[in-house]
């Protein structure tokens, strides 16, 4: 199975009858014991859902899950005692996928664990194209590095989806200009080198060679 699932839970308890079951249904479980560890956490590694208590301290839930949906659409399920539809209501306004009131079920925990992950696992699959610290959503529009959103412009996006989908390939300047701009314009190499310029000093990751005489690619993962 291999699916990463982040706790973020301040009692221990809780944190102790959520992580044994889901480890031993077979996911790999991390937690964490405030809002901001968890914050942390996640920008640290790469999960494939979060379990998330709203009362945390240091930074509460609804917080956490707002923060989280500024750089990530990773499915996100509420865990709390507060059972009131507003309280309901606050937590899908904040873009959480789910909503477990405590006391819980850990077997309908399950089942919903299972249910988001396999209705989100195609969409993701299909959407996410993933090359080392680059994690990037053509649905979304976003792109992050090393957990870290970064605002691109429309042409910068559309150079990195096409490098990221054509590793190791070679594109010259006219390649570029043809396939990312729409036309055919010979000798306009300034402005093709002005924009791959700009995309790697904001990626900050420099993944994009430049092959003398010919033009750029992105270089293959080993």
């Amino acid at each position: 199975m291999d699916k990463k699932i982040l706790i973020i839970e301040d009692e221990a308890a809780i944190q102790k009858i959520l992580s044994e079951p889901l480890t031993f249904a077979g996911y790999k479980v991390t937690a964490a014991s405030d809002g901001l560890e968890g914050i942390n956490t996640f920008r640290r590694e790469d999960f494939d859902l979060i379990l998330l208590d709203i009362m945390l301290p240091k930074i509460d839930g609804y917080t956490v899950c707002e923060m989280i949906r500024q750089e990530s659409q990773i499915p996100i399920i509420l865990l709390t005692a507060l059972d009131t539809e507003d309280a309901q209501v606050k937590g899908f306004d904040k873009l959480a996928d789910d909503y477990i009131t405590k006391p819980f079920s850990i077997k309908l925990v399950l089942k919903r664990v299972e249910a988001l992950l396999r209705r989100t696992s195609s969409d993701i699959a299909s959407d996410m194209i993933r090359y080392r610290e680059i994690t990037l959503s053509e649905m979304e529009h976003t792109v992050m590095v090393s957990g870290k959103a970064v605002a691109l412009t429309h042409l910068e996006f559309e150079l990195l989806v096409l490098f990221l989908k054509n590793r190791g390939r070679v594109f010259t300047r006219d390649d570029l200009l043809r396939l990312v701009w729409g036309y055919d314009f010979m000798g306009d190499e300034k402005g093709v080198n002005f924009h791959i310029m700009n995309l790697r000093k904001k990626l900050q990751v420099d993944y994009i060679e430049t092959v003398r005489g010919v033009g750029y690619r992105l270089a293959k993962e080993n």
